[in-house]
């Protein structure tokens, strides 16, 4: 059956490999954008003004939101950090209001990120884990998934996309770890015994395809690898990749000063599993850590 898939932030890297899929599978895609337009396939909005198009939400059959501020930034900067925040809850609570104001109430897929859980260490955590510790990105993603709730409420279908880092040599962060592997600048972080979640793109974009082609799909969901490697298993399979040692780690106490706010998710573990994806009958292709590293190289440029 063909979706009519409304995305906020669709010019983004994600964004844009989701819509070829979507389309490709034969699926009508309309990106929210925020300046005026004519363009086909396009709506404006303004999630700071609280403006929609009413008519787009209630013709959709999924909205999808991945608007945010870009995480790469300096985590000292205070702008920073309320930019990342705010862009995210706003967004994320338009659309949740707006679709909790129609009337045939579509999906609403979320963006959200595995930060929600915080430090577990070695723990294996599925989507029934809890959330614990006051880290920043952990606090951003409790009022990101709070956002959606008008939406929940009105008893439309929630999927929260609770995204690890998608590795792809395009992009962030696998963008900068490669240029550094290949100066022979890599380094385990801390111990490196913290488990690093991570996903390849091809697995993010199936997977969220998926999410929105079953119906039956709801709640929150871990977009990440079927094993979630060690930093230290990370760094070995990077050096691996591109021929180059990595022999020396960066201490612990140095990454807390020079990554600020992002230092617990340096230095944190999260050992996650993709249960509701697995329930739901999804298959990775790239189900660890080498399969990934080996599907986000190859990317082409």
């Amino acid at each position: 059956m063909s979706l009519h898939v409304v995305i906020a932030g669709a010019s983004g890297f994600l964004g844009t490999h989701l819509t070829e899929r979507l389309r490709a599978r034969g699926h009508e895609v309309t990106h929210l954008v925020r300046h005026p337009t004519q363009e086909p396939g396009e709506a404006s909005w303004d999630p700071y003004g609280d403006v929609y198009p009413p008519a787009l939400i209630e013709a959709a059959d999924v909205v999808v939101n991945l608007a945010g501020a870009p995480l790469i930034g300096n985590p000292h900067s205070q702008k920073w950090a309320d930019a990342v925040l705010e862009s995210r809850v706003t967004t994320t609570r338009l659309l949740a209001s707006a679709i909790a104001r129609s009337d045939r109430k579509p999906a609403f897929m979320a963006g959200s990120g595995v930060s929600i859980y915080g430090d577990h260490g070695d723990t294996v955590l599925t989507e029934a884990s809890d959330s614990r510790g006051h880290a920043f990105l952990t606090e951003v993603a409790r009022q990101w998934e709070a956002a959606t709730q008008p939406a929940e409420d009105a008893g439309a279908r929630v999927v929260r996309l609770r995204t690890s880092p998608v590795m792809d040599r395009r992009s962030a962060p696998l963008a900068q770890l490669r240029l550094l592997f290949s100066l022979g600048l890599g380094a385990r972080l801390g111990s490196g015994e913290q488990h690093m979640a991570m996903i390849s793109l091809r697995d993010w974009v199936d997977a969220v395809v998926h999410l929105a082609e079953h119906e039956q799909a709801s709640g929150p969901v871990n977009l990440v690898s079927a094993v979630t490697p060690t930093n230290a298993e990370f760094t070995r399979a990077l050096a691996h990749a591109l021929h180059r040692p990595a022999v020396v780690f960066a201490p612990a106490p140095v990454m807390k000063v020079a990554a600020g706010r992002l230092a617990p998710e340096l230095l944190g573990s999260l050992n996650l599993r993709p249960a509701a994806l697995e329930a739901l009958g999804f298959t990775h292709r790239d189900p660890d850590v080498a399969a990934v590293l080996a599907a986000g190289l190859a990317a082409a440029d």
